[in-house]
């Protein structure tokens, strides 16, 4: 037995995978299993498995890395804060990274007072109980609804799941979720005859309007992922959209939650995305990207006005939500030397220019006859596959391994979001590896049209990155 064999033996036997349904790793006679691949180390864009292949990270590891694995920047500053301080609790305790990492993103965004949790989830129920928990304090606890996006993901964990709109992830748990309110995305793919991004984004824009204006009292919060909902298949839509949110929350006194988990720190070409609006929300939730995908760690900010609503002498009125490695001081320390890069390196002018060469090395597929919708924003590309095949995504991925690639579509939309380290200068480099090895894998899944059965149809219709 191969060294990846031993591995990948050993873990399906120990591990259980996230968002995975075990039983398709097996495979049945004549259709393989999906792949398991062991990786040993990482560096830069690349991730290598034990017996020397590489396969290029296209999507940053579920969207966390930025700049590559294992940056040496990011290396030193764990290993400095390892010789100083692993962790203390951050309840009667703090410590320099913590304050420090709180005081930049507040000279960032213009919000305070940082809270801290371990993941993007944990963030979008930290935002909600607080916007709902500001009303109680206010003397108008009736406002504890909330209201998301068609297509929207905020995570998985009970709370969060309210406010996610994919139904392969809520339906099993639908008796211990309280569902939140829907209304239109502005998703720009959504254009009627004649119709720009903007008519779609203020069409959506007046279905909010409508929710409101009969239900604002019972609500708290309306939460968005800007410019880009992700996990509805790269839903990208103008920003106009959030201006009109921001004024109507204003107009309602209703809380503006933005989702920046995966948007975040340069993902859409400016270091937040609502940025691109002129906007402010009263909740800011980042994660992902925060650490340069180092390490787990997610922070909600917000305004004065909220924190003052729990600054009491009465304990109860207190936010009393914790985590036992709220603010760990590893974390905060990969998160402050990100901030680092992005000062030192001018992360955010150097993207520009990849993301422009990366845009050319990825014409021939933008012009394959199948895609529609190409889209791109920032350091995130996009495209719909018109294809028979109801398990796309499923082959894609199979094939896009085997010519040394990590892509992982959402249904039919295939996507890349690469680590920004992404080189797309000359045609030896790894973005015409990403280029010419996304339209390989293209053109094999389509050759599989027609084939007799679908590979595994429990599956077929997709969903954030499931299999």
């Amino acid at each position: 037995m191969s060294l990846n064999d031993d591995w990948r033996a050993r873990s399906l036997r120990a591990v259980w995978h996230p968002c995975t349904q075990m039983k398709l790793h097996d495979g049945t006679p004549g259709h393989p299993g999906l792949p398991l691949i062991p990786v040993s180390r990482a560096e830069g864009v690349w991730l290598h498995d034990h017996e020397g292949r590489r396969y290029l990270d296209g999507i940053s590891s579920w969207w966390v890395n930025l700049f590559g694995h294992n940056h040496p920047a990011l290396v030193a500053a764990l290993v400095d804060q390892l010789g100083r301080l692993d962790h203390v609790m951050l309840a009667g305790f703090t410590h320099a990274p913590v304050v420090e990492l709180s005081e930049r993103l507040a000279a960032l965004t213009g919000l305070g007072h940082a809270f801290y949790g371990s993941d993007g989830a944990s963030a979008t129920e930290i935002a909600l109980k607080m916007s709902a928990h500001f009303w109680r304090n206010q003397g108008q606890p009736g406002k504890s609804r909330f209201v998301g996006l068609a297509g929207g993901y905020h995570g998985e964990t009970v709370g969060a799941l309210a406010v996610t709109d994919i139904a392969i992830f809520r339906e099993a748990y639908a008796p211990l979720v309280r569902l939140a309110a829907t209304v239109d995305s502005p998703d720009a793919r959504d254009a009627r005859d004649g119709e720009s991004a903007v008519d779609v984004a203020e069409r959506a824009a007046q279905s909010l309007q409508r929710w409101l204006a009969g239900h604002h009292a019972e609500t708290a919060a309306v939460i968005v992922e800007p410019l880009i909902q992700c996990a509805a298949g790269m839903a990208m839509h103008d920003a106009h959209y959030l201006r009109r949110v921001r004024a109507l929350c204003d107009q309602y006194r209703v809380h503006l939650v933005v989702d920046e988990i995966a948007v975040g720190f340069g993902r859409t070409g400016t270091l937040f995305a609502h940025s691109q609006a002129g906007i402010r929300p009263d909740f800011l939730c980042l994660s992902k990207g925060l650490t340069g995908g180092m390490l787990p760690l997610s922070a909600v900010l917000t305004t004065d006005e909220v924190y003052a609503a729990f600054y009491d002498d009465t304990v109860a009125r207190g936010f009393l939500h914790s985590h036992s490695y709220t603010g760990n001081p590893l974390a905060c320390r990969a998160a402050l030397a990100t901030l680092d890069l992005f000062e030192r390196e001018n992360v955010l002018a150097r993207n520009r220019v990849t993301a422009a060469q990366l845009t050319e090395r990825l014409a021939p597929l933008t012009a394959h006859p199948r895609v529609r919708h190409a889209r791109q924003l920032g350091m995130v590309w996009a495209w719909d596959i018109e294809t028979t095949l109801p398990d796309f995504a499923h082959r894609y991925s199979r094939h896009a391994l085997a010519h040394g690639l990590l892509l992982r579509p959402i249904g039919h939309t295939l996507y890349a979001m690469p680590p920004y380290a992404i080189d797309a200068a000359t045609d030896d480099r790894s973005g015409a590896w990403l280029a010419r090895g996304a339209l390989a894998a293209l053109n094999d899944t389509l050759a599989e049209e027609g084939a007799a059965t679908v590979l595994h149809p429990a599956h077929a219709a997709g969903a954030i990155d499931a299999v």
